[in-house]
Order: structure tokens, then sequence, then C-alpha cells
């Protein structure tokens, strides 16, 4: 498994660096993204998580997206965990009927293990995504990386984070998706424990997605993100 994930990091950072030329076109927008996620044993190895994102871009002038997203997995050892989810995406639509899209999603989480003080997690998640604008499946797959860095001993600590997760179309359908590279988003900010086993993120999180007409958007946004651990 390490050498899939790594080998699908290398792929997707050499997709976006080719995605992204000289001559390309960028865009840029600022953005907030909060998420609040609850999770927490059910019974036995069998674990759950819900997330809520609101998404507000746009020049942080309105929310263009909301994210609900219930997974439920198995613990298949304390450092591997498999699930099976589903997420329903809105995207208002000002003066117009709201899109939505379904997607249902598998995810394998891994504690990929520790490199002196830094420590190492592995998401791999692949969708299948249906949209309200149109027929047919979009399936995609997304990697990412994340290493924290304890900035004070023990474990309810203050830490550096950093992530990266690399999109990439495998099919696209009627109403959209892509085939290839979509996006990468790259996150750098602190971990701050909260009472109990919860946890805040915060920081400067960096979406560039691929474009028609060689172009690029690249969004900047503040990332505020609230684990409440059960």
């Amino acid at each position: 498994m390490t050498i899939m994930s790594g080998r699908f990091l290398l792929s997707s950072l050499a997709a976006a660096l080719a995605a992204s030329p000289a001559v390309a076109q960028t865009s840029h927008d600022e953005g907030v993204w909060i998420n609040g996620t609850v999770m927490g044993k059910v019974d036995g190895p069998i674990v759950f998580f819900a997330e809520v994102q609101p998404r507000i871009t746009e020049g942080v002038s309105r929310m263009t997206q909301l994210l609900l997203r219930p997974a439920v997995g198995y613990a298949v050892s304390k450092d591997l965990t498999v699930y099976q989810g589903y997420a329903r995406v809105i995207d208002p639509i000002e003066g117009g009927a709201d899109l939505h899209e379904d997607r249902l999603f598998q995810q394998v989480t891994w504690n990929v293990g520790t490199i002196g003080k830094l420590e190492v997690q592995s998401r791999t998640r692949f969708e299948q995504r249906w949209r309200s604008d149109g027929p047919g499946v979009s399936l995609r797959a997304r990697q990412m990386m994340r290493a924290e860095y304890p900035l004070a001993p023990g474990t309810r600590r203050v830490a550096a984070v950093s992530s990266v997760e690399g999109f990439v179309g495998l099919k696209s359908a009627r109403w959209g998706g892509v085939e290839g590279f979509d996006q990468l988003r790259t996150f750098v900010g602190l971990e701050i424990p909260l009472p109990g086993a919860s946890t805040i993120e915060a920081g400067y999180l960096n979406q560039t997605r691929d474009a028609a007409g060689r172009r690029v958007n690249m969004t900047h946004v503040a990332s505020v993100s609230v684990f409440i651990r059960l």
C-alpha cells in the first residue's frame, strides 16, 4: 500500500505541474471553508464520521457549496480503517434551481507511521458522482498525504499540520467531470487540542483546478475544521 499511495501522489503532482504551464492564465478567488466533523465508535470495530462543510467563495461574498458527508467504517487495525460513505453536495444558484450532487465513496485511512517526530497519515478515496443537471456517473480518485509535527511534548499538544491531496478523474459524465488531472489541494496550519480528544485545525488551503482553454482556477481559502471525537 505504501508503494501504491506513493505512486498515486507522485503521478498527481506530476500531472499538476504539467497542467500549469507558464503560458496558462490563472484566475484567483478567495474563500472561507468551515468544516464540522463528529466521529466515534458504534460498536467494537465499527466506527463512523459525519461532517458538514459550508464553502464561502467568490471573494468571500456568499456560500457557493454545502457538503453533507456521513460514513460508516470498519477498523481493520489501530492504524487502518475502511469506510463506505455518502455525500450530498448542494450548489446554490442565485435566481435559479440549486444544483445537487450525490456521491457514494469508499475510503481507506492509514496511519503510515512516524519519521522522527513527524507523524504521517494517508487517505485514499474513490468516488461515484451523480448530478441533477445531467445523466451519467462520473468516477474520481483522491489521494491525500498528511503530516503532523508536534510543537510541544505530550499527546495533547499544538502541532504544525500540512497536507497535499491530488484529484484524478477516471470517467466523465454528460453533466461534467474530467478524465485525468482534476485538482490539487495543499494545506498548512495548526492543530490545536480541545477538551477530550477533540481538535481544531486552522490554516491556509490552496485549491488549484484545471479549467478549459489552458486556464487554471486558484482559490485561496481560510480553512477552519473542528473534529469532535466521541
